[in-house]
């Protein structure tokens, strides 16, 4: 079978998410299975280039994993006309200067999200890539999550009927530091470093709402920073000045009410780290992370609020496992593979920088609404 080489610049892949997820679980991972299969009938087999600052831990990376290119020079890994694909898992603050001189470079471009830290340079960046023709994507990872995919397919299949509300719970508790190692990097929680959850997560649930639910036309949002005395990798204390909560309502398209809690100051006590509930008229539904259960009008339990006597109904036992009904591959790797046939064939592809915009704008009024303690609308964005 004939096979096609692609060649990806990687950058920011010495840490764990993009070590984890875009180099050995997707990148990698594809080409172990021999490439992605293209409608002509070749493989499309991926041959990165992984840099980074510290040549030490590249150099080490590259051979853990039989990589054969790494560099610290990102200028002549850009100037290489035979890699054609630059990805940036590395600091949000960074990331709009280095999407511009590879896009500059004439490179396709796949990023992390949030696409940078403000409003203004996310639309700037989306609009350079539009001009330069250069095809663009941001990660989505949580809509290929297995979970999700079955909330959708219940959503597209009319199971709800109308749709009333969504509840989200995110989160977990991140140890300080002191007596137990972080969980999370210590920037996290550092304003100046570009922390904050708010961030981090407002993004994920803008794709996610309007993907999975319906359109956002409004925020209101509190960020709080719960926990101030924190302890860095080094064991050395510092104060914590990012948000590590926030509670967000949204009004999405058709009056649909949403409300998710994200943070890293909860214990857990749900059936995973990330939970999704979607009431209806005709049925509800509560997905994880892989799991799905669904909950028809007819199955419907009818409690009757009596405190005086211990609750004698298991509520879990009236809902039913939604099957997978095909294999889910991981959501990064699933989101590589359609990128990269877009780049090569122009695949089917929505989640462009514009899409990244719009996550970093959610985010930005919800910083907003916080300050200013009050509802805001979500405009449309031109782009």
């Amino acid at each position: 079978m004939e096979t096609r080489r692609i060649g990806i610049i990687m950058h920011g892949v010495t840490g764990r998410m993009g070590m984890n997820q875009h180099l050995i679980r997707s990148v990698l991972a594809i080409r172990e299975q021999g490439g992605i299969a293209l409608k002509d009938g070749s493989m499309l087999v991926p041959d990165p280039i992984i840099v980074g600052r510290n040549a030490n831990k590249i150099e080490a990376l590259a051979k853990k994993h039989n990589v054969e290119r790494w560099t610290t020079d990102l200028d002549a890994a850009l100037a290489n006309p035979d890699d054609t694909v630059f990805f940036d898992a590395a600091s949000t603050q960074l990331r709009p200067t280095l999407l511009r001189k590879a896009i500059e470079a004439g490179k396709h471009v796949y990023s992390e999200k949030p696409v940078s830290e403000g409003l203004a340079e996310a639309i700037d960046i989306a609009r350079f890539a539009k001009q330069s023709g250069v095809k663009n994507g941001i990660v989505h990872d949580k809509l290929d999550l297995p979970g999700l995919r079955k909330l959708k397919r219940l959503r597209d299949s009319g199971f709800f009927g109308k749709i009333l509300s969504v509840r989200g719970e995110f989160g977990y508790w991140v140890f300080e530091g002191d007596w137990m190692p972080a969980q999370r990097p210590s920037w996290n929680y550092r304003a100046a470093d570009g922390g904050g959850i708010v961030s981090d997560m407002l993004c994920h649930w803008r794709y996610v709402l309007d993907n999975v639910v319906a359109p956002v036309k409004a925020v209101s949002c509190h960020a709080v920073t719960h926990i101030t005395d924190r302890w860095d990798e080094a064991g050395e204390h510092y104060t914590a000045d990012a948000d590590d909560a926030a509670y967000a309502t949204f009004e999405l398209e058709g009056g649909i009410v949403a409300h998710i809690n994200s943070s890293w100051a909860v214990r857990v006590r749900r059936d995973d780290l990330v939970t999704f509930q979607i009431d209806g008229t005709h049925g509800s539904a509560v997905a994880g992370l892989h799991t799905c259960f669904s909950q028809q009008r007819v199955n419907t339990p009818k409690p009757v609020w009596n405190p005086d006597e211990p609750q004698a109904m298991n509520f879990y036992e009236d809902w039913e496992e939604v099957p997978d009904n095909m294999i889910f591959d991981n959501g990064f790797k699933v989101q590589w593979e359609q990128f990269l046939r877009h780049v090569v064939e122009d695949g089917p592809w929505n989640y462009t920088l514009e899409e990244g915009a719009k996550g970093v704008q959610l985010a930005e009024l919800g910083y907003q609404s916080s300050k200013e303690r009050r509802w805001l609308d979500v405009p449309k964005l031109e782009i």
